[in-house]
């Protein structure tokens, strides 16, 4: 067994806004967001603004919640079916509502999610191998010093992750994150770098062993759901050498506190493309 803390669900990524929170811990999703524009990235864990939760980004919630719960039941040797599953999530719904503040303009765009989040679930279940060994771990929060395997040095800050599922295979054990997507995305494994090598990273600090693989599991919001397994190779070397690169250049960037807009494609799914955004000067 990975002996970590279990997740409760739900890990802040806000933290306490300004320098402060910020040095608290460094995590795959603050490095892929501070790649991808170093202002969101001061906008939202330095200045603490928060934006609304996205009906994709709800969705994507409940679905991780249910695909949690039929994971720890089978830790327990116990398979639910999908009719169980769903249930037990929907019985949550109202509360995450209340929890993320959403409001739905009509009854049945909720019902619409609600029937869009049991689909994905239901193809989900249905895809997974009949054969499928027990988790060894369901949702689990590993939090370890970073220090460069290769110089030793530490520095100075813990890297923090949420694994979703890790499974025994015969090489050893894989680690395995679901994503929800609007439409299937190329298995191209350096869109998930950052994520992939922290996660390898924080397996091998914990349980002095190598992951023996890596998968990203996709679950798909076409009108009829898809599901895609895509699986990677353990890390390498250079992995673990470009990872490391990378955080010290972004600790290099808390330092300097320089954190300038960096305009893309990805601004069209900003949530602060309005507002603070467009007001800001350098």
């Amino acid at each position: 067994m990975i002996d970590v803390a279990p997740a409760n669900g739900k890990v802040a990524e806000r933290g306490k806004g300004g320098a402060g929170g910020v040095r608290e811990y460094i995590s795959a999703s603050r490095l892929n967001t501070w790649m991808s524009c170093p202002l969101k990235f001061r906008l939202r864990y330095y200045d603490g603004i928060k934006t609304p939760t996205s009906p994709a980004m709800f969705v994507g919630k409940r679905v991780h919640r249910a695909l949690e719960i039929y994971g720890r039941h089978r830790m327990l040797g116990i398979t639910l079916q999908p009719g169980d599953v769903a249930g037990r999530m929907i019985d949550g719904w109202d509360a995450a509502v209340e929890e993320d503040e959403m409001s739905f303009a009509k009854e049945e765009d909720e019902m619409a999610m609600k029937k869009q989040s049991v689909d994905l679930v239901a193809a989900y279940l249905a895809h997974v191998p009949d054969d499928e060994p027990a988790p060894k771990a369901v949702e689990v929060t590993m939090k370890v010093p970073l220090v460069d395997p290769f110089t030793g040095e530490d520095l100075g800050i813990p890297l923090l992750g949420v694994v979703d599922l890790i499974l025994p295979d015969e090489g050893g054990q894989a680690i395995i994150d679901f994503k929800t997507s609007s439409r299937s995305a190329p298995p191209h494994e350096i869109m998930h770098e950052v994520q992939l090598s922290c996660y390898a990273y924080l397996y091998r600090q914990v349980t002095g062993q190598n992951e023996s693989g890596l998968e990203i599991r996709s679950l798909v919001k076409t009108k009829k759901p898809k599901i895609e397994f895509h699986e990677y190779p353990a890390r390498t070397e250079d992995h673990l050498r470009r990872l490391f690169s990378l955080i010290r250049e972004y600790l290099d960037a808390l330092d300097s506190g320089k954190f300038n807009y960096r305009p893309g494609w990805g601004c069209s799914m900003c949530d602060h493309r309005i507002g603070p955004c467009r007001t800001w000067a350098g």
